[in-house]
C-alpha cells in the first residue's frame, strides 16, 4: 500500500509539474508575469521568491500549478474597506502591501482602503492610522509585492505583464507548451525504457507466436510475416493489431510469408473483453530488436505507436461512448498500483502512456483545457481583435463546470470499477 501511494504521488506529480513547467517557461519568454509556481496543492508549507515568481511547496503532494498574471484570476487583490499595511521605499512608492491580519509589527503604515488600481494607474488610497477625515494616496511601484491573506507573497499584476497583453502568437505558444512538454516527457521515458530493457518491438509485420494460442494451433510460427488479413494489406504491427482486434470471433484469412513461401492460414480470433468492448486476440507478439540505435529511437517510435493506439481508442468512443472509456485520478491510482507490483519498467510505461494521454487530451478544443484556450486564440487571430474578457470568462467557466461534472461522474465510476465489487 505504501509503495503504491508513493509511486502514485511521484507519477502524478511528474505529469502535472512537467506540464505546468512548459507553460511557465513560455510565459517567462513572452514577458508574462508568472506570479506563482506551486508544487503540490493545499496549504502552503514554504515559499521562495526569485525573478518575480514565488515558488511554493504545498501540503498535498499531488500535482501543482502555474499562476499567470491576469489569467484565471477572478478576484481583485484588494477590496474597498479592507485594512492593510503598506511599506514604502525611499521614493515614497509602495513596495509591499500586507493584507494579512497580523498587525503586531511596527514597520509599515496601517491603511483602510478606499480606492485602488493595481493594474493601470498603480495607486492605493485610504485612511491612514484610523484617521477617517483625510484620505491619503500612495503610488505603487510596478514591481511591488502583495502578501495575501494566506501569507503568500507574490508580485502585483500590472496590465503590461498580464497574459492578455502578450501577442496572440505568444499566448498560443504559452498555451500549447504544457502539452508539448508532456510529449517530450513521453519520448524521454520510452527512450529510457528502450535502453534499460535491452530490446524493443520492431513494429513490423513479423510475429512471435505465443504457446497454446489461436495462432499456434492454426499453424503460425515464429518469424512468419503476415502480409494481409482478408486481402487487406498489412505493413506493420499496428495494422496487424488493428485488423485482428476489430474482428473478435470472426473467421479470418491470413496471407503469410514463411521464408520464401506464401501460404493462406484460416483462423478465428478469440473474443476478449476489454472494458465495455469485445476485441479479438490470436496469441501473437511483435518481434523485437536489441540494436542500441533502435532502442534509443524507441523514444520516438514507442511514443508514435502509443499515440496511434490512443487516437484509435478515441475514435472508437464515437461508436459507443461509456464512462469506462475514461479514467480519472482513481483509475490512475489503480493503474499505478498494478504497475508498481510489476516493477520499474511497468511504472515507466504507465508514466509515458499517461504523459502522452495528458498531452493529447489537453489539446482537445474544450473550454477550460489548453486546447479550448488555443481555439480562442486562433479565433482572435482570425478576427484580428480580442474576444471580450466577459465572453471568454463565461466560456471558460461553463467549460470548467462541465469538466468538473464529468470528473465527478468518472471518479465515481472508477471507484465502482476498481474498489466496489
Amino acid at each position: 500500500m505504501v509503495k503504491t501511494i508513493i509511486t502514485f504521488i511521484i507519477v502524478f506529480g511528474i505529469l502535472v509539474i512537467v506540464h505546468e513547467f512548459g507553460h511557465f517557461v513560455m510565459a517567462k519568454r513572452a514577458g508574462i508575469l508568472v506570479r506563482e509556481f506551486s508544487i503540490g496543492m493545499g496549504p502552503k508549507l514554504v515559499d521562495l521568491q526569485r525573478g518575480g515568481t514565488t515558488y511554493t511547496l504545498r501540503l498535498l503532494p499531488v500535482g501543482g500549478y502555474v499562476r499567470m498574471a491576469g489569467m484565471d484570476e477572478q478576484e481583485d487583490d484588494l477590496k474597498t474597506g479592507q485594512p492593510i499595511t503598506i511599506i514604502t521605499n525611499e521614493h515614497g512608492e509602495v513596495v509591499t502591501i500586507d493584507t494579512t491580519n497580523n498587525r503586531n509589527t511596527n514597520s509599515g503604515i496601517p491603511l483602510e482602503v478606499t480606492n485602488f488600481d493595481l493594474q493601470d494607474e498603480l495607486f492605493v488610497e485610504g485612511f491612514e492610522n484610523g484617521d477617517e477625515e483625510t484620505t491619503h494616496r500612495f503610488s505603487i511601484n510596478h514591481d511591488a509585492n502583495i502578501i495575501e491573506s494566506n501569507g503568500t507573497k507574490v508580485r502585483i499584476a500590472p496590465r503590461d505583464v498580464q497574459f492578455q497583453s502578450a501577442t496572440v502568437l505568444q499566448r498560443i505558444l504559452t498555451n500549447v507548451a504544457g502539452p508539448v512538454n508532456n510529449f517530450i516527457l513521453a519520448i524521454i521515458v520510452f527512450a529510457i525504457i528502450g535502453v534499460v530493457q535491452g530490446a524493443v518491438p520492431t513494429n513490423s509485420n513479423q510475429i512471435k507466436v505465443i504457446p497454446d494460442g489461436v495462432a499456434r494451433k492454426a499453424g503460425l510460427k515464429n518469424n512468419d510475416r503476415i502480409l494481409a488479413v482478408d486481402e487487406a494489406k498489412i505493413n506493420n504491427w499496428g495494422d496487424l493489431s488493428k485488423a485482428i482486434s476489430k474482428n473478435p470471433g470472426q473467421k479470418l484469412d491470413l496471407t503469410v510469408q514463411r521464408h520464401e513461401q506464401k501460404k493462406q492460414i484460416m483462423l478465428t480470433p478469440q473474443t476478449v473483453k476489454q472494458g465495455n468492448r469485445k476485441v479479438g486476440m490470436i496469441g501473437i507478439e511483435s518481434t523485437t530488436t536489441s540494436k542500441f540505435s533502435d532502442r534509443l529511437l524507441y523514444g520516438f517510435t514507442g511514443t508514435w505507436n502509443m499515440a496511434k493506439s490512443l487516437f484509435g481508442a478515441i475514435g472508437q468512443m464515437f461508436h459507443g461512448f461509456s464512462l469506462n472509456d475514461l479514467g480519472g485520478p482513481v483509475a490512475i491510482y489503480a493503474t499505478t498500483s498494478a504497475a508498481a507490483k510489476q516493477g520499474f519498467i511497468s511504472v515507466l510505461t504507465v508514466l509515458g502512456f499517461l504523459s502522452l494521454n495528458l498531452g493529447i487530451v489537453n489539446l482537445f478544443p474544450i473550454p477550460a483545457l489548453d486546447g479550448g484556450k488555443l481555439l480562442l486564440n486562433i479565433i482572435e487571430a482570425i478576427r484580428r481583435k480580442p474576444i471580450k474578457p466577459e465572453t471568454e470568462n463565461m466560456i471558460t467557466l461553463v467549460g470548467f463546470g462541465l469538466l468538473m461534472l464529468l470528473m465527478i461522474l468518472v471518479t465515481w465510476n472508477d471507484i465502482e470499477r476498481y474498489f466496489i465489487k
